[in-house]
């Protein structure tokens, strides 16, 4: 038999037709070569290392056909930490090690790529893997900006890529189970969507904690490259409370609890109202301002948006943390994190989705599930779209905290607001040369 020398990712560029379609499956069949043939291996590398970028590349790891190559983090230490765990899985000392992602996508030859970076990085480096021709896992919140989620829409539809947005919620069976009793009418006529969002009092403490030990300048320790970090945004002097983990708290680099965990609850609120493919057309919120000299991210809020059909999301800072759907029959509450479900009546949690009835599918994982996507080339749970259009709520809501309170009247088609150039300054932030979308 003839000797394939063809990579993958030959392969892979020349079964796109236009608009990214396949003219045939992806993958050669595992009769032809053995199941983890070069031709079903999928390159990875991860640009971010930190808790979350290790957790999901440990994930990655323990599926077959995975083969991690290249890791990227502007942190040494925390890389090298990254490369011991690949080095000691596959036995060798092969994985490649690299400080700028843009040097990792142009010599590693990647499949896919794990982004698990600050928010503010995700566009960026997600547009760059795209254009490289890698597939993309993406962490939430997907984008830092509404300007950054439509130029990231843009770009994987160009390269015709698979993007999978880390909201893994949305993959747990529990949810989509009360996704389908809300979409299938068992709750009756839904018309209003509970949001439970509550700060934590260490994030609190946090926000209005004033320590100059905390935020005054101090030397950049070794092996850390802050003003790759420190990317597009403005300069601003070193501090140990501006950096790993804190950074959520600071509007430059991520937006609060409200694009923390309010990306994993609303999202859950877009898929059960089966509204992924558009948002609320109306915003406004109330909340505290962090008072540190440092954070600036908002607390003790309350929002409500409207979305065209009526329906209202309603949200507070009250426990639990999750989403409860209410209609003229009932409701079902989703607990975030675990997926846990409360429903009145109780016998809603026993119902059958029949056959002819909406049916959302499952999975057995979130990462799982971007595998068989890059695969398949069909969309995964998290396309790009709907992190888009999670992030966009997220970021008019903390528009209308920023402005006070104002009512923001959204567009969700041409993707601007209403007669509010302040508010529609605020879709997109400035980008410190040499940085661009």
């Amino acid at each position: 038999m003839a000797q394939f020398k063809t990579s993958r990712r030959q392969f892979l560029k020349g079964s796109v037709l236009a608009g990214g379609a396949l003219a045939f499956p992806v993958v050669v069949p595992s009769t032809v070569f053995g199941a983890l043939a070069p031709s079903n291996r999928i390159v990875m590398g991860c640009i971010g290392t930190g808790g979350r970028g290790t957790g999901n590349m440990k994930a990655f790891l323990g599926e077959a056909e995975v083969q991690m190559a290249a890791l990227c983090d502007v942190d040494a230490s925390r890389r090298g930490k990254a490369r011991d765990i690949v080095n000691q899985k596959y036995g060798n000392t092969d994985c490649a090690e690299y400080s700028d992602f843009r040097e990792m996508l142009a010599k590693a030859k990647l499949d896919a790529v794990m982004i698990a970076t600050p928010d503010h990085w995700h566009a960026l480096t997600s547009i760059a893997a795209a254009r490289a021709g890698a597939d993309i896992y993406c962490e939430k919140t997907l984008v830092n900006t509404v300007a950054e989620g439509i130029a990231l829409v843009k770009a994987v539809k160009r390269y015709g890529r698979v993007l999978q947005t880390g909201s893994h919620e949305r993959s747990n069976a529990k949810a989509r189970f009360a996704a389908e009793l809300v979409q299938n009418g068992r709750i009756g006529k839904l018309h209003t969507v509970q949001i439970n969002l509550p700060v934590a009092a260490g994030q609190i403490a946090s926000l209005n904690d004033r320590d100059t030990n905390m935020h005054s300048t101090m030397p950049i320790p070794e092996g850390f490259d802050y003003d790759m970090w420190l990317g597009h945004t403005p300069v601003e002097p070193y501090t140990v409370g501006r950096c790993h983990g804190k950074w959520r708290f600071v509007m430059n680099y991520g937006g609060g609890e409200m694009t923390d965990r309010g990306a994993h609850v609303i999202d859950q609120a877009q898929l059960g109202c089966g509204t992924d493919d558009t948002t609320p057309v109306e915003y406004q919120a109330q909340g505290k301002r962090g008072n540190s000299r440092l954070y600036d991210t908002f607390y003790d809020y309350t929002f409500e948006c409207r979305y065209a059909n009526g329906v209202r999301m309603i949200g507070t800072h009250d426990e639990p943390r999750g989403v409860k759907f209410i209609g003229d029959k009932g409701w079902v509450f989703i607990h975030v994190h675990g997926g846990d479900l409360e429903a009145e009546p109780k016998s809603l949690l026993a119902e059958k989705i029949g056959p002819d009835e909406k049916q959302l599918g499952r999975t057995v994982g979130h990462h799982r599930n971007f595998l068989d996507a890059i695969k398949t080339r069909q969309a995964p749970m998290a396309p790009v779209e709907v992190g888009h259009h999670t992030a966009t709520i997220c970021h008019l809501i903390n528009i209308s905290l920023q402005l006070g309170g104002r009512r923001i009247l959204w567009d969700p088609k041409a993707e601007e607001v209403k007669g509010d150039a302040e508010a529609n300054g605020m879709l997109s932030r400035p980008m410190r040369s040499p940085w661009r979308l």
